[in-house]
């Protein structure tokens, strides 16, 4: 059990400092957003308390919960995991469905950024346009389908539009961005890298139809990013 409690004493650091990350590229406002982990090795995952402002946060906050969202403790008696004033994100089952579905991911993320939230309400993928979409998406950033918060339908609409996606992203229909990774940092980087697109390829869009880009060169280009750059 020590080994577990440390483990966990370390993600709901990483965990947290993370979301500081969500307010330094300015991808969420007052309480919106969260960063997930999975607890490697076991049915666990670590996610932003509901309700807490980001300049609240500290690792302590951070609830543990099995893969169907509910919270634990990790000791029955002296509950160093529990909160009772605290409850986990309202995202939580999303995240959740997530991580029991799609086991090679280790990290989710979900914000409300301006400009990847403006394609979503518009229902429109943003298509691959720029070189750094190919190395990062490997294609379109997809379009998940329009889900109401409470329970795993906004999981199961993230895991149908990525399973077959080389994506880490999906603008869910009128709600905004989540974000995979195999790591929780990873998946704050396609968090961080898909706001940028989205401004960007909008940006392009009042100038004029953007250029596309031949899939086979997409495919080149993502194939040598993910595992050529910087190895």
């Amino acid at each position: 059990m020590s080994a577990l409690l440390d483990t966990v004493a370390r993600i709901r650091a990483e965990v947290c400092a993370l979301h500081s990350e969500l307010t330094r590229y300015g991808l969420v406002v007052w309480t919106a957003g969260n960063v997930s982990a999975r607890v490697p090795g076991h049915d666990l995952m670590v996610i932003k308390p509901s309700g807490v402002s980001y300049d609240a946060l500290a690792p302590g906050l951070m609830v543990v919960t099995d893969l169907h969202g509910v919270p634990v403790s990790g000791d029955e008696t002296a509950g160093e995991w529990g909160n009772p004033d605290l409850s986990p994100s309202s995202d939580t089952a999303a995240h959740a469905y997530v991580y029991r579905n799609m086991p090679d991911v280790g990290g989710v993320v979900h914000t409300h950024s301006t400009y990847a939230t403006a394609w979503a309400a518009r229902g429109e993928e943003i298509p691959c346009v720029l070189t750094m979409m190919g190395d990062e998406f490997g294609g379109t950033i997809p379009i998940g389908p329009f889900a109401l918060i409470g329970d795993d339908s906004i999981g199961q609409g993230i895991v149908e539009t990525l399973k077959n996606s080389n994506s880490p992203a999906v603008l869910m229909q009128n709600h905004g961005p989540f974000t995979i990774g195999k790591n929780p940092r990873e998946a704050v980087k396609a968090a961080v890298m898909c706001e940028e697109v989205a401004r960007t390829v909008h940006i392009a869009r009042q100038l004029g139809e953007p250029l596309p880009i031949d899939q086979a060169k997409i495919d080149s280009l993502h194939d040598r990013y993910q595992n050529v750059y910087g190895r």
